[in-house]
């Protein structure tokens, strides 16, 4: 049993006294102070020994841990750490370890507990789930994903983080410091993207400028892409999870970029983006890829960006139309609205199989 409350110090003194005068039956005193004889002896032998200060509580950490990494390799997990912007966990900074052939790698929990005994972990329980369903197109260039992150202040001005992603691959394409988010811009930073890695099947975008128009759903921007042979689709109005490969890049940007620091100016941000990007796709494991780099699973688009606009064929017994300059086309006596976005374009009405339906098809969508 424990030592009675009223005051530890001053009880295992009295008992080390009383055991210590001559005829002293000390297993009765045992019990009368209500502890284990073992426990008795032990602060006995303490007493002798070193007096009052014997009987303090002493740590029971061990003098010595053979099993204790060794400072070499606590100073590569922290160097990979801190290098991270102290955002990588263990398996991330086991498999960086593993690819530098930095010796013995340690067990994903010694890492774990090099960083938290070094003060580098910040254990977030609510960021961290649990294991989700994940859905990816089957190869590279099916579908990007691009959206813009949330801007901040640089310097007199506001960069806006243009990001595109490939879906299959989680390659990062495009991570632009724009100055604003104007149209204009956009299709300036993508053609220079198509450019490089030529043209994907699909693009899925929110629902907010300059891509997304909460009335017909489509814009300038939108029919461009659709020009270009490029299937437009918008995440659902409210749910980001569509878009969760880019939702996730945007924390990742921030916790290992944008975090703790600040810009002078947009080409500021720009030179950080560029350095963090080759480190994202060619460094950094991933884990929705087995703590593969994006780089291993990702190549170009064979589909290459046109120097102008092709042409738009519809198929034989298409009745088109051209949009009028509100938005709107006539057929057979009717007036139907495609939205201003397509003005000056001509679609084509293709008739289905249901009787008196036809779908609205412009290029190809």
């Amino acid at each position: 049993m424990p030592w009675r409350e009223r005051s530890v110090m001053a009880e295992r003194e009295e008992f080390a006294r009383l055991a210590l005068l001559g005829g002293a039956n000390k297993r009765r005193l045992c019990q009368r102070f209500e502890i284990d004889p073992s426990t008795g002896h032990k602060w006995l032998g303490r007493y002798r020994k070193e007096g009052r200060s014997g009987l303090c509580d002493r740590s029971r950490r061990p003098h010595h841990c053979p099993s204790r990494t060794d400072g070499a390799t606590e100073a590569e997990v922290l160097r990979i750490r801190d290098n991270s912007n102290n955002a990588w966990g263990a398996r991330k900074i086991a498999r960086v370890m593993e690819r530098e052939g930095s010796g013995k790698v340690p067990a994903l929990s010694t890492i774990t507990e090099i960083l938290r005994r070094h003060g580098r972990l910040d254990e977030r329980k609510h960021e961290h789930p649990g294991p989700l369903t994940r859905f990816e197109r089957e190869q590279p260039n099916e579908l990007w994903q691009m959206d813009f992150k949330g801007h901040f202040a640089v310097g007199r001005g506001r960069c806006h983080p243009l990001t595109v992603l490939d879906d299959h691959s989680r390659y990062a394409l495009g991570l632009q410091a724009c100055g604003d988010e104007q149209d204009k811009t956009v299709r300036e930073r993508l053609s220079a993207l198509f450019r490089c890695y030529g043209l994907p099947f699909a693009m899925l975008m929110d629902n907010g400028s300059p891509w997304g128009d909460t009335g017909s759903g489509y814009t300038m921007f939108g029919v461009w892409l659709m020009r270009l042979g490029v299937k437009v689709s918008h995440g659902k109005p409210f749910h980001p999870q569509t878009q969760g490969k880019d939702e996730r890049f945007h924390r990742t940007l921030k916790a290992e970029v944008l975090h703790g620091r600040s810009f002078d100016d947009i080409a500021h941000c720009q030179r950080a983006f560029d350095e963090w990007r080759n480190i994202y796709n060619c460094e950094r494991p991933h884990e929705a890829l087995g703590l593969e780099t994006p780089i291993t699973r990702y190549h170009p688009s064979h589909r290459s960006f046109p120097g102008h606009l092709p042409d738009i064929a519809y198929w034989p017994g298409d009745a088109v139309r051209k949009v009028d300059s509100d938005g709107f086309i006539s057929f057979k006596n009717r007036s139907l609205r495609i939205g201003k976005a397509f003005r000056r374009q001509p679609v084509a009405l293709r008739a289905t199989d249901a009787d008196g339906v036809f779908d609205v098809i412009f290029c190809t969508q």
